[in-house]
């Protein structure tokens, strides 16, 4: 009998030294492979995910693990990841606390209205995407290190060493990333005659290792002295000297002067969940609210996923939507955004309210509402920490690889985001959006960006964290995101998965992913004057469901090597 005692607390004691080591290491924590108890990074590229984990293994939080992410993807992302260009973060404290830091990239102050115009008032398009002239000042540096004054727990060195050490020692490249490098080639020879570590002499190949000696040096130097390591000393010199061989027109002012920006979140609902998102310049979240509001109303979950009802009613609200973002949005230290109209129930109501499901509304006959008075290469991750900080970040270059142009010296790639601004109001931009005077081109302005950071909430806890790349499409993709999880009741990786939809006023077209449409749906649409296009790719979002049983469950976008991780 007494060895039987001694037996079972020897049995229960081993349990539980198991039980304490499988907490610690996150053993327990994980319910499923793609579920987590401990933190959760879901991000475009699989050794920056695992470099956001790491941080939060170390006692990071969810603001130190993105800074960590976003200096990594700038180097093992170089198409959208990065130092040159800027974006948006949306973050959510453990207790409920909200605010948004807005790190988009300004017009130089030698910027001009009508600076990419020939002499017939007509847009050059090329100046706009490609080389020196292209690019606006960067933001992400001084994002970054204004999230962690604020709200970071790590000292910023330790958080910037990851990324240092993948430019100086390399990483493998994945098959995708050297068929995008050997498509690249023409291109990056053009504005960088003098080479690029980007660029090889033969092709590349899966498995090569894309060494960036010039860009560790420039993260060393933000690494031992935050902001003055890149917005002013020898890195910002080889920027201005660079844009002087380019005829562009950043310069040293521009550098000194630029400062990223907190700003009220803008926060609405859809049925009992709350939604937390980005405000302007970004025309994503003014956007996503009018279109949750716009369809609340409908019985979408008992119309079914992509079914001809469900799609024309989306495609309607997006229409109305779209038509608003290009006549009342814009940087709001430039232009009066009538923000709280333009999310009113009933004004959005109102918007909808000429809707006809026997037949297409023509966008030709839908204009802005009346007021009273990124190929698409952005990359987003999302991301939680062990306590439950949460969050949203979206950057971009704009175009694949940004204007193409790398910093002689300093290694890195500058953005093509004077393209984002309305060149000549009322032409569209690379994505086909038409922006309107709001979005003018004025010096040291902020361009409009569709990129959409968002974070939901449950009966005031934490539900998702959402956010793609994509140019126009993004604020769709994430919309249809949340539906898929909220009317369809899909797990997040089957939400982020699933085969998605667009439309943007103008052009007056559907654009569908292969396989997004059934027969049926398909017929029912045309026969209602819809144009249906095909098209590639829509999106590649990365999100994080909060389940019910307190795991949090990853979303990594099959179209890209997206990658979910946690502990």
């Amino acid at each position: 009998m007494r060895k039987t005692i001694k037996d079972n607390a020897l049995v229960l004691f081993c349990l539980c030294v198991f039980f304490l080591s499988a907490c610690v290491n996150g053993q327990l924590g994980k319910n499923n492979s793609n579920e987590y108890r401990n933190g959760m990074v879901v991000s475009a590229n699989p050794i920056a995910s695992q470099v956001g984990v790491d941080i939060l293994k170390k006692g990071g939080n969810a603001i130190d693990a993105a800074v960590a992410v976003q200096f990594a993807l700038a180097v093992v992302y170089p198409n959208a990841g990065n130092i040159g260009g800027g974006g948006f973060l949306v973050y959510r404290s453990a207790l409920g606390e909200s605010n948004t830091l807005d790190f988009r990239e300004r017009a130089s102050i030698n910027a001009s209205r009508n600076m990419y115009l020939d002499s017939a008032g007509n847009p050059i398009t090329d100046k706009s995407l490609y080389g020196h002239l292209a690019a606006g000042v960067p933001g992400s540096v001084a994002g970054m290190v204004a999230a962690h004054d604020k709200y970071g727990k790590l000292d910023w060195a330790d958080l910037l060493e990851p990324a240092y050490r993948l430019a100086k020692n390399g990483f493998p490249v994945t098959t995708r990333q050297a068929a995008e490098l050997n498509g690249m080639k023409t291109l990056f020879s053009q504005f960088n005659p003098d080479g690029t570590a980007l660029l090889k002499t033969d092709e590349w190949e899966e498995g090569d290792l894309l060494v960036q000696e010039e860009l560790s040096r420039t993260l060393q130097e933000i690494m031992n002295k935050g902001n003055s390591g890149f917005y002013e000393g020898w890195v910002a010199d080889s920027l201005v000297k660079e844009m002087k061989r380019g005829n562009g027109v950043v310069s040293l002012e521009d550098l000194k002067n630029y400062k990223a920006v907190w700003r009220k979140p803008i926060t609405g609902s859809y049925k009992e969940y709350g939604v937390i998102t980005m405000p302007p310049p970004s025309s994503g979240g003014i956007a996503l609210l009018q279109l949750l509001k716009s369809v609340e109303g409908y019985p979408l979950k008992r119309w079914g996923f992509n079914t001809d009802s469900t799609v024309q009613l989306i495609v309607e609200a997006e229409r109305r939507a779209y038509a608003d973002r290009a006549a009342y949005l814009g940087d709001p230290d430039y232009f009066k955004v009538p923000q709280g109209q333009l999310t009113d129930p009933a004004y959005i109501k109102s918007r909808m309210s000429g809707f006809n499901w026997n037949a297409a509304t023509p966008s030709i006959v839908i204009k802005e509402g009346q007021m009273m008075d990124e190929h698409e290469e952005t990359t987003h991750f999302s991301i939680v920490d062990r306590d439950g900080n949460a969050v949203s970040l979206t950057t971009t270059l704009n175009g694949s690889y940004g204007s193409c142009v790398v910093v002689k010296g300093a290694g890195f790639l500058l953005n093509n985001e004077m393209d984002d601004f309305s060149v000549k109001p009322g032409s569209p931009n690379m994505y086909g959006l038409v922006g309107g005077e709001a979005n003018a081109i004025a010096p040291g302005k902020r361009m409009l960006s569709s990129m959409t950071p968002t974070i939901i909430e449950k009966d005031g806890e934490l539900f998702m964290v959402v956010g793609t790349p994509g140019g126009s499409t993004i604020i769709t993709s994430v919309f249809q995101t949340i539906l898929n999880v909220i009317e369809f009741e899909k797990n997040m990786q089957a939400a982020v998965a699933a085969k998605k939809f667009h439309h943007q006023w103008l052009p007056d077209e559907v654009y569908i992913e292969d396989g997004a449409l059934d027969s049926v749906a398909l017929i029912k649409l045309q026969s209602k004057g819809y144009k249906i296009v095909p098209r590639g790719q829509i999106g590649r979002v990365d999100a994080i469901l909060r389940t019910k049983w307190g795991y949090y469950q990853g979303g990594a976008d099959p179209r890209g090597d997206d990658e979910a991780l946690g502990w």
